[in-house]
């Protein structure tokens, strides 16, 4: 797997409760794949972009480092990325 879609990866990789809010947050405009604004839930990721999400009130900046075929345990899922800035602005 080498690409996935930015919903499910942010289900996948527990930064949201559910993939339809995941959606909704990329459709809103609160996510940036390298600096640019995207607002399709359908966006392919690749290992190695920075995300940047604003999320509960604050922003988190994020490099995807991997894919998984399905939601696993809260470990796992931090493997999924590397946070590289967290809740920037409070």
């Amino acid at each position: 797997m080498d690409r996935q879609r930015v919903d499910k990866w942010l289900w996948h990789a527990r930064l949201v409760r559910t993939r339809s809010a995941a959606a909704a947050l990329v459709a809103a405009g609160h996510l940036r794949v390298n600096s640019q604004r995207v607002t399709a839930p359908g966006y392919a990721l690749k290992p190695g972009l920075v995300l940047t999400l604003a999320l509960d009130g604050g922003v988190r900046v994020i490099r995807v480092e991997g894919f998984c075929e399905r939601r696993g345990s809260a470990p796992q899922a931090r493997s999924l990325y590397l946070e590289l800035e967290k809740n920037i602005g409070e």
